[in-house]
């Protein structure tokens, strides 16, 4: 299979488009909602002013921080993918505060399988499936509910940004999307039970 015509390196600030969503594929219910995640890189979280962004660095470097090997070998890495020929890709980058990591990797020349080259179609396959499944990873959803609302393309109104590469023999996709807040737990004297005691507590 000739590589996918997505698989070029992309510069650091190039936002990548979304993928077209296939018509063919009904839309999620309402009641099974899916995090919208999109290409565009978000606003800097650098503290000073002209400080790289380290997410947009650290995805235009993705070559030098993913390994191959098997899994044993590849214990060590911050996240992994496993591929169905017993190896495994591990992501050995620094850490970026404030981001979430996926990656996901498929065999460049295994075959698509019928029924989703006929559900999704099998022009770049398998650079749209690592994407989708990254995609999944970060917003922490099944891929069957990612399907139905998205295809295998991506949301142009998330948060993530992407790079689907081409490694050895290999198809990758480094996601990064922003990591959320914890809630605030913590209630105002206004709302806690103890400022509204009853006699005798």
């Amino acid at each position: 299979m000739p590589p996918p015509s997505d698989l070029r390196p992309v510069p650091a600030e190039t936002v990548v488009p979304a993928l077209p969503l296939n018509a063919a594929v009904p839309a999620l219910p309402s009641e099974a909602a899916v995090p919208a995640l999109r290409s565009e890189a978000p606003p800097s979280r650098a503290g000073a002013a002209g400080e790289p962004r380290p997410v947009p660095g650290l995805l235009a470097a993705a070559e030098q921080h993913l390994r191959i090997g098997s899994p044993a070998a590849l214990a060590d890495a911050v996240t992994r993918s496993y591929l169905d020929d017993g190896r495994c890709v591990g992501w050995y980058g620094p850490p970026a505060s404030g981001w979430r990591l996926a990656i996901d990797a498929e065999r460049a020349d295994a075959p698509v399988p019928p029924a989703l080259a006929d559900r999704f179609g099998a022009t770049d396959f398998w650079a749209r499936w690592t994407r989708a499944e990254c995609c999944c990873k970060l917003a922490d959803v099944p891929v069957v509910a990612w399907w139905r609302r998205y295809g295998l393309g991506t949301p142009s109104d998330g948060a993530a940004i992407w790079r689907t590469l081409r490694l050895a023999d290999l198809v990758v996709t480094v996601g990064f999307a922003p990591t959320h807040p914890p809630r605030d737990l913590a209630l105002t004297d206004s709302e806690s039970r103890l400022t509204r005691l009853s006699p005798g507590q």
